[in-house]
This record gives structure tokens, C-alpha cells and sequence, in this order.
């Protein structure tokens, strides 16, 4: 085979493509690259989730690498899920910015890419952290730039094999990793991306079937006999769109969004129109859907249409927005986005006065796209956003910077605790959202936030705690507390050791696997210390952990 000297459009398309199938075919692997011994690895489903978005977004006509890699990217970008695909994201939304402007690359040209990508993806975390996939992708493309490739292929041969020696050194850098006894998973997940597109350039054979998302992220199946004969469309359909512009149609450098989305507004709400080059990616939540597509192609063809009874969406528990009011609300002043998982959460947060709950949170983590759809439901001048989970904060920033229409500010909760304790302090007659963003910070602190969970494998990470498979451990922010063959033991013993006990107002949130029984025990052990204490119990429905204990 002919070694490749120039990167074409198609080329991109099919290295992208390979990429994403070889990070699905190794995404377990990635999975079970955890720190914590419990059931919650999640890097390589995001990391394949936000591969996804890229290949969806990229239609095989493009032969211009510019063209092909800034599509490439949008999608990525607003498929991004948790820090790992977030950091993806944008180190591939650097690379386009590396090949804009150009119909193919050169290997120079592809190393200015990767260098730029490398930058836009530090540029993302605001204290970046080595030892992660930030330091395997830089390492691995210093190294390649300065190997002298003559071809594409030993440009990403190199890339690779210093990658891989960048990841085995990641332990050294990280100590959480080294004592966790594994490598960075998301450095992992780059690398069999990169894998993945070095063998789609020599032509080797990967696994092509359709790419589809985990089995854990995929819908239920819709329940047709929810719109029977004699059923009334309520809620509309949920129409999605790429659309091609077309020179004979309009002028596509003049295209401007402002015009489609008024347009838009008038027929439907939840509203996206995002153009990306001669292609428009729409979303819009309408009872005439027929005139969306009539509107539309005055301008271009269509690529790609979804239409779906939301009747039937509303029928399915893992909707991935929960909303009290699915009507388009009124402008208002303020608004509130949350993240949980497990109705009962869910719904708490909407009774403390969240507009919109993304459903998400530890193995489930919510996209850009899914972030900016809520923002859309809200209709607020100023959205305060809760992720209630470090893994998300990233995704919930990344979709503040694209998101427009609206004033979006992101409150870094932690975990479901530090959610609760700020929004149900929120005062919304205050002055200013510095004034609200200073509540919810004072709010937040001094909440402690444990966790209950069983363990999936022997573990020495902790120090003095040794974790043996299927014991149940308790968990305080990074830190292993106690380990116990008894789940009660481990809660009572976890309520101790963080003296939960002394605060005010204790929250027991059952999981899904609870049993209420304990859920006594656990209050009246807090009750024999605190007699004053306010003690609440919510059926929270979460999966991973059995309880979660807020202290207030």
C-alpha cells in the first residue's frame, strides 16, 4: 500500500470513523481503568459517546479537511460527556482549527494540527492536571512532530508508540493512580482512538458494523400503544435536522441562524440551530414538523431528518431532560438547571425549584447537546447550572460558552449534597447573580456528602483500608473511609468516622438496592448521637450507590 502524504476530507472522515470503532471494540477495557473499586467507570462510554457525536455529524461528500474536521468537531463538541470527552473534544476542535482553510494536509501540516489540538485541550481545564490524557496527548505529540515522519502513517505511528509509554508513566505522575494500581483511563481511550485511526489508514480491517452507544445509554423501546386510535398529540414531535446549504438556494457565507431560529420560535420551542460551514444541525420540539421541513428546504437538502412523537418520548423513563412544565415558559429573570439520576432525586430537585433536571449523574453522564436543550427549556436572562458531580462541570461549562441566548452560570457542586444544601437556599430577590452565586457558595460549604457502594474488586488504594471484592465501602469526596462485609456496618461506621452525627440536618437518600429497615437503623443511630437532629429519608432510586448521606 502507498504511503499517505496528504490528508484529504474522505481520508479524515475514515480515520475518525476508525477511530471511534476501535474505542468501541476496547471500551470496557478503558471502563475498568477506575480508581475507585465500585461499579461507576464511565471514561470509555463517554469517550465513545463523544466520538459518536463527531461521526454523526460528518457526511461523506466532504473531501476538503477543513471542512470535513470542523464538522468533525462541532459534533464533538456538543456530544461531549464528562472531563475525559470534554478534554476529546476539544483537543479535536483544536486540530480543525489547525487544518481550517486547507483541502488536504501535509504531515507538517498535521503536526501544527495536533499541536494546536494539544493547546485548545489544555486551554479547557483551568488548573490542568498531569498524569492525565492531557500529558499523554502532549508527550505523544512532541514526540511525533520531532521524529521527522515523511508520511502520514509514520507520523501516527510514533504518535502512538509514545503515547503508550507517555501512559504507562501517567501512575508516576498521579498518585492516586499508583495506588489505585492503574493507568489514565482517558490517556487509555486516546490511544486506541489513535489506534483505531492508524489502522483505517493502512486499510486494516476493524470491526464496521453500524457504531452504536453502550448498552447502558441506549432508550427503552417505545411503548407504541401509548398513542392509540384515539390518542390526541399533546406534546408535539421532537424534530432533528442536518441540513446542506445549497449555493443555488442561498448565499451560505451570509447564512445567518438569527433568521431560522425566529422562524423556529414561531412553530415550536427547545430550540437549537447551530451552523457549522453548509451544514445546519436544528432541533426543535413542534406540532407541525411539515412546516419545519418546508421552511428548511428553501435553503438547502437535507442530510439527515428525526422526527418523534414525544408522546411516546414522555412514556420512557430515561428521557434525558425531566421538566415539570414542558411548555415553552415565559422569559424570566433567573432560572435553574440540576443534574440527578433516580426519580426521587429528580424530583426533589424539581420541588426545591429547578426549572429543568438533566437525568445524569455518576455512569450516566449528560452531553453538551443535552445541557444546551435544557438551557433552551428554562428561558431564563440567567441560568444557574448544578452538575452535582465533578465529572460533569466540564460539559455544563463547555455548553455555558456556546449557549447564547441566555446568561449561564455554572455552580461547581460536587455531588448531590452540595446541589440540595445550595438550591434550597436560593433567593431569587437578591441584588445581583454574584449575590446568589455567594449564597449557594457559603451553602455549599462545610456539607458532607458520604457514599455507599459495593466494591467490584479488591483494592489497596487507601491507606489503613483495604478493600477486599464485595465489601461495601464508604466514600467522602476522594477518599475511601471504611470498608465492611455489612452495608449497615459500613454506613454506621462511615456516619462515625465523618461525625455526620453533630450537623443539624441529616439526609438519608436510599438507593435503588436499600432496604428500609436500615434506613431506620441509620436514623436512630444518628438520633442516639444527636437527639436535636433533623432527620430526612428520600427514596432517591439512585443506582451505584446504595446511600447517599447529605450533612448539613
Amino acid at each position: 500500500m502507498n504511503a499517505t502524504t496528504q490528508l484529504t476530507g474522505r481520508k479524515y472522515i475514515e480515520i475518525i470513523r476508525g477511530g471511534a470503532s476501535y474505542l468501541r471494540r476496547n471500551v470496557k477495557t478503558v471502563n475498568d481503568l477506575n480508581v475507585f473499586p465500585i461499579p461507576d467507570g464511565d471514561t470509555g462510554d463517554n469517550m465513545l459517546l463523544t466520538m459518536l457525536g463527531g461521526v454523526d455529524n460528518i457526511s461523506d461528500a466532504s473531501d476538503s479537511v477543513s471542512e470535513a474536521s470542523l464538522a468533525v468537531a462541532k459534533g464533538m463538541l456538543l456530544g461531549a460527556r464528562g472531563n475525559s470527552g470534554v478534554i476529546l473534544s476539544q483537543f479535536f476542535d483544536g486540530v480543525a482549527q489547525g487544518f481550517l482553510g486547507l483541502d488536504s494536509a501535509s504531515v507538517k501540516d498535521v503536526c501544527s494540527a495536533f499541536k494546536d489540538g494539544v493547546e485548545h485541550a489544555y486551554g479547557s481545564v483551568l488548573h490542568p492536571t498531569e498524569g492525565t490524557i492531557l500529558t499523554v496527548a502532549k508527550e505523544a505529540t512532541e514526540f511525533a512532530c520531532n521524529f521527522g515522519a515523511n508520511d502520514i502513517e509514520s507520523f501516527f505511528e510514533a504518535f502512538l508508540n509514545e503515547a503508550r509509554r507517555s501512559l504507562d508513566r501517567t501512575p508516576e505522575l498521579l498518585d492516586v493512580l499508583k495506588k489505585a494500581g492503574v493507568v489514565d483511563s482517558g490517556g487509555a481511550g486516546l490511544i486506541y482512538i489513535i489506534e483505531g485511526m492508524l489502522r483505517a489508514l493502512r486499510g486494516e480491517s476493524i470491526d464496521t458494523e453500524p457504531i452504536d452507544e453502550s448498552s447502558k445509554n441506549k432508550d427503552k423501546p417505545l411503548d407504541f400503544s401509548r398513542f392509540d386510535e384515539n390518542s390526541q398529540m399533546t406534546f408535539g414531535y421532537c424534530t432533528e435536522i442536518l441540513l446542506r446549504l445549497q449555493n443555488c438556494k442561498t448565499d451560505i457565507e451570509k447564512f445567518d441562524t438569527k433568521e431560522l431560529t425566529r422562524f423556529l420560535e414561531s412553530v415550536g420551542d427547545s430550540i437549537v440551530a447551530v451552523k457549522n460551514g453548509s451544514v445546519i444541525k436544528i432541533h426543535v420540539h413542534t406540532l407541525t414538523p411539515e412546516k419545519v421541513l418546508e421552511y428548511c428546504r428553501a435553503f438547502g437538502e437535507f442530510l439527515t431528518v428525526k422526527i418523534e412523537n414525544m408522546t411516546l418520548q414522555h412514556s420512557n423513563n430515561d428521557s434525558p431532560v425531566l421538566s415539570e412544565n414542558s411548555a415553552k415558559k415565559e422569559r424570566t429573570k433567573y432560572g435553574v438547571v440540576a443534574v440527578a439520576s433516580g426519580e426521587g432525586i429528580k424530583n426533589t430537585f424539581c420541588k426545591l425549584g429547578a426549572d429543568v433536571v438533566v437525568d445524569g449523574g455518576q455512569s450516566m453522564n449528560p452531553s453538551t447537546d443535552d445541557f444546551i436543550k435544557a438551557f433552551e427549556k428554562v428561558n431564563a436572562d440567567t441560568i444557574f447550572v448544578f452538575p452535582n458531580n465533578g465529572n460533569i462541570i466540564l460539559a455544563a461549562k463547555q455548553a455555558a460558552d456556546i449557549y447564547t441566548a441566555s446568561k449561564v452560570c455554572v455552580v461547581e457542586s460536587k455531588n448531590i449534597g452540595q446541589g440540595y444544601a445550595a438550591l434550597s437556599m436560593m433567593n431569587p430577590d437578591l441584588e445581583s447573580e454574584n449575590d446568589i452565586l455567594c449564597e449557594f457558595a457559603s451553602a455549599m460549604d462545610g456539607v458532607i456528602t458520604a457514599e455507599i457502594s459495593k466494591s467490584v474488586r479488591d483494592s489497596n488504594m487507601q491507606e489503613n483500608v483495604p478493600v477486599a471484592c464485595g465489601d461495601y465501602i464508604g466514600i467522602v469526596g476522594k477518599e475511601i473511609l471504611t470498608s465492611d462485609r455489612s452495608r449497615l456496618d459500613a454506613v454506621l461506621n462511615t456516619i462515625d468516622r465523618t461525625q455526620i452525627a453533630e450537623h443539624d440536618i441529616v439526609i438519608v437518600i436510599c438507593g435503588i438496592d436499600s432496604d428500609m429497615t436500615e434506613a431506620d437503623a441509620i436514623a436512630q443511630h444518628v438520633k442516639k448521637h444527636n437527639p436535636f437532629a433533623e432527620i430526612y429519608t428520600i427514596n432517591g432510586g439512585q443506582d451505584v450507590y446504595s446511600y447517599i448521606i447529605v450533612a448539613e
